[in-house]
């Protein structure tokens, strides 16, 4: 029998990265592509770290990459073929454009994720949630398939029908979770850790 404390993770790195212009999960910040400021953040939680992606050029981190079962599903595409993939019980899911993302974060969200019932534990600052920095245990697989075959692909409603707990960040957290999506905001966070 596995063991019940026992978690994988899996980045998701696909998305069309429309308004960067390259493969988020590979631009640079400080010096580090943003996959390894991530995968740092998760090694001491758990040893098995899984990528979700097609793309070739994230082998330069060593780590298993797995492909979407369903092409252009989105985060929830990502989270259900995680899922399927996996061994264990409890999956941190994770971004791949979050770099400021830290262990102390991920912990505390993973045993909380421990210590609820619920199918889901995400993040939230209480007005924005974190569905893609969360734990999903694999009871939300057949909800998951049902919302790829219904085409349902918004992630925020999606969770919010499943049983969930929201794990509550303080105003000095809330910039480790945030996703950069575009050049511009690549800039100001740069600006920002000078």
């Amino acid at each position: 029998m596995e063991n019940p404390k026992e978690i994988a993770a899996y980045v998701l790195c696909g998305g069309k990265s429309v308004r960067m212009q390259a493969e988020k999960g590979l631009v640079l910040y400080k010096g580090k592509p943003f996959i390894r400021w991530i995968i740092e953040a998760i090694m001491p939680i758990t040893s098995t770290i899984i990528l979700v992606t097609s793309n070739g050029d994230y082998s330069l981190v060593g780590l298993p990459m797995i492909e979407d079962i369903y092409a252009d599903k989105g985060p929830v595409g990502g989270i259900y073929t995680a899922l399927s993939h996996s061994t264990s019980e409890r999956n941190l899911i994770l971004s791949c454009d979050v770099p400021k993302i830290t262990a102390d974060l991920l912990l505390s969200l993973t045993e909380e994720s421990e210590k609820k019932k619920a199918s889901v534990t995400f993040l939230s600052d209480g007005k924005n949630d974190y569905p893609l920095i969360g734990v999903y245990k694999k009871e939300t697989l057949e909800t998951l398939a049902e919302a790829i075959s219904a085409d349902k692909l918004k992630l925020c409603p999606l969770v919010n029908l499943m049983s969930h707990h929201k794990l509550i960040i303080n105003s000095h957290q809330k910039s480790l979770v945030q996703n950069v999506n575009s050049k511009a905001e690549l800039l100001s966070l740069n600006l920002l850790d000078q």
